[in-house]
């Protein structure tokens, strides 16, 4: 089985009940030149819904086309909603979460992961015991909790960490968007580096504070290639060796995390399975963005992958982790 580990899908119901909704003081949804953007909390309207993030028909055909038996999809990430108030915050997370499993009901090549409200740590944890006995595959959660700040090893966040490790589930960690370095607000940078050093950033600090050491039973899954964290691996335990009573080994929560491929590179791709293993390395895509990787099978195959390695980041860690029969 082929699994594409890495995807976002939003039904067109869940955009159509937006628009009329009336439940959620803080959220505003309007439609602009044909798309739908939302607003939360009073704040600037997010980025038109891309197209394609809704069209069933459009990604049957196209994971067809790649031969790709099944796609792991979680939401968008600037529909998550972490700017709202806590409590509007997981009903607004339970409104995406019910439209979102029961659209996958409908269409079986689709594997959902569930949204919880990250602002709060209490309801997070709450909203993904639900979710997971709902029957998502887990979880995607965003790097920064508090919409465009929070860190993913903030204490209130434990309560989150605690039943995610006790549940064994698994988390894919996907950055948010977000352009607070004035530099980065030119040439497309927010895409092409901003969300690399903010994913490294975020899984650094989890990495420096024992994180992963506390709650040992979570299935981490960083996006895009785990960013910079394996070419900076070694600084990170040199750092670490130079002031080892400030931090935790960065190596010993390095190892239990998993990468997906969305590198648009084959030596890349080589080299990330090199530094930790091709068992932790997982095909992803990024559809249905412009900026997915339009031929992953070919990619993974450019790296001369041994039989048991391809089985692997083709399907086989993804069928394990994210529970999929």
């Amino acid at each position: 089985m082929i699994i594409d580990a890495h995807a976002h899908f939003v039904p067109q119901a869940l955009l159509d009940e937006a628009l009329t909704q009336r439940a959620f003081p803080s959220v505003e949804a309007v439609t602009e030149n044909g798309g739908t953007r939302f607003a939360f909390a009073g704040q600037e309207a997010k980025r038109p819904v891309p197209a394609g993030m809704s069209d069933v028909e459009r990604r049957r055909k196209w994971l067809a086309d790649r031969g790709i038996d099944k796609q792991v999809v979680g939401g968008w990430l600037d529909m998550f909603g972490y700017d709202l108030p806590p409590d509007e915050g997981l009903e607004w997370n339970r409104f995406l979460n019910s439209h979102l499993l029961k659209a996958t009901k409908q269409i079986p090549f689709l594997v959902p992961l569930a949204t919880v409200p990250m602002q709060s740590g209490k309801l997070a944890a709450q909203a993904l015991e639900e979710a997971l006995d709902q029957g998502f595959h887990g979880a995607m959660i965003g790097t920064q909790p508090k919409g465009a700040s929070g860190v993913l090893d903030d204490p209130d966040l434990n309560p989150f960490w605690e039943a995610a490790s006790a549940r064994k589930a698994t988390l894919f960690v996907h950055p948010t968007f977000g352009a607070r370095d004035d530099r980065l607000k030119a040439y497309g940078l927010v895409s092409a580096v901003g969300r690399v050093t903010d994913t490294t950033l975020a899984v650094a600090r989890l990495l420096y504070s024992g994180h992963l050491m506390r709650y040992p039973d979570v299935n981490l899954v960083i996006s895009h290639g785990g960013a910079a964290l394996p070419m900076v691996f070694g600084r990170l335990r040199r750092s670490f060796a130079t002031a080892p009573a400030q931090n935790t080994d960065p190596a010993l929560g390095f190892h239990k995390l998993y990468f997906d491929s969305v590198v648009y590179d084959a030596l890349t791709v080589r080299f990330v399975c090199d530094i930790a293993g091709a068992d932790r390395v997982l095909m992803g895509t990024d559809e249905p963005f412009a900026i997915a990787e339009q031929q992953p099978l070919k990619l993974i195959d450019a790296c001369n992958f041994s039989t048991t390695e391809r089985q692997a980041i083709l399907g086989g860690t993804a069928a394990k982790l994210f529970r999929i029969s």
